[in-house]
C-alpha cells in the first residue's frame, strides 16, 4: 500500500500477473476497514477486470485508488491507472469469445464510469467507476 488517509487509499502494482490478485486483496481489505465490505465482491471483480486490461495493453506500474464517500456523496469512487494514454475500447464480444466483456461488466455493474488523462506529466490514463453505497 502506498498511502492511506481517512478518505482514500491507493496502491501501485508492478505490471506482472500477480497484480490482479494483489489488487483484489488490497481493495477487499480496505473496504472491510471502512465498513463497506458489502461492496467487496463487485469492487474486487471490476478492479480485476481493469487491472487485467492494464496488464494486457500497457507496460509499467498500475495504480489503484479508492475514494471513500463523505457526507455529501453516496458513492464509492474507484480508479485504475496505467501509463498507456489510449482509453480502453469497449467491444462487442461474440458468445464464444474468451475476452472482451470487461468494460461491459464495468458499465453494467457501476453507477457510472469513464476515463480521464493521467494526472502525472508522464501521460497515461485513469479508468474510473462509481458504486452506489449499500442501504
Amino acid at each position: 500500500m502506498l498511502h492511506t488517509e481517512g478518505d482514500y487509499a491507493e496502491w501501485a502494482f508492478p505490471a506482472d500477473p500477480t497484480a490482479v490478485r494483489k489488487a483484489r486483496a488490497a481493495v477487499r481489505a480496505q473496504l472491510v476497514t471502512w465498513g463497506l465490505d458489502e461492496l467487496g465482491d463487485v469492487t474486487a471483480l471490476l478492479v480485476s477486470e481493469l487491472v487485467t486490461n492494464s496488464l494486457r495493453y500497457a507496460s509499467g506500474p498500475i495504480g489503484v485508488r479508492l475514494v471513500r464517500p463523505d457526507g455529501s456523496r453516496d458513492v464509492l469512487l474507484v480508479e485504475v491507472s496505467d501509463p498507456l494514454p489510449d482509453p480502453p475500447c469497449a467491444r462487442a464480444a461474440a458468445p464464444d469469445d474468451e475476452g472482451g466483456r470487461g468494460l461491459q461488466l464495468v458499465a453494467g455493474a457501476s453507477r457510472r464510469w469513464g476515463t480521464k488523462p493521467g494526472s502525472t506529466g508522464e501521460g497515461g490514463k485513469t479508468v474510473w467507476f462509481e458504486l452506489a453505497l449499500p442501504g
